[in-house]
């Protein structure tokens, strides 16, 4: 592993609240554990990042959310302050930035991506689900920025 990846994760464990305040009761053995923890949790979620075939990350006014199959870890916060997924990112899975997108009704009604990836035979109507190239496709039209893109590259 990277130490700047690690790096990265073991200050963002030390940074949160929680761990901050243990520290400052000297209950640092405990604030230490969980920060062990916790950056062991995160290396976890970056390994399903690089290895699951529809893993991405979404950015929206809604905040950021590391889609990993079953999995969703999220925050409010863009990625710029979301750093587990910002490395995601860096280390090549598939970034959809919907902040450019204008039209909430047609993001709205648009699939979702399979958890699995399982192509759904039927994909319309409630629950419906599409391969992630093909909800890259569908977002892109909407005016969404796309990075590490997944689908072949075509010569023109």
């Amino acid at each position: 592993m990277q130490t700047g990846v690690l790096r990265v994760l073991r200050a963002t464990a030390a940074s949160w609240w929680r761990h901050r305040v243990l520290r400052r009761t000297g209950q640092t053995a405990l604030a230490r554990r969980l920060e062990r923890q916790t950056v062991l949790r995160d290396l976890g979620y970056l390994k399903q990042a690089a290895s699951l075939p529809n893993a991405h990350v979404i950015c929206g006014e809604g905040g950021t959310f590391l889609h990993l199959g079953w999995t969703t870890v999220s925050t409010f916060a863009p990625i710029e302050r979301f750093p587990l997924a910002a490395l995601a990112v860096a280390r090549g899975t598939p970034f959809i930035d919907l902040r450019p997108v204008t039209d909430g009704i047609a993001f709205a009604n648009l699939p979702r991506v399979t958890r699995d990836g399982s192509v759904d035979p039927d994909p319309c109507g409630p629950g419906r689900a599409v391969s992630l190239t093909t909800y890259i496709d569908m977002v892109e039209q909407l005016g969404a920025r796309i990075v590490n893109d997944p689908r072949p590259r075509q010569s023109t």
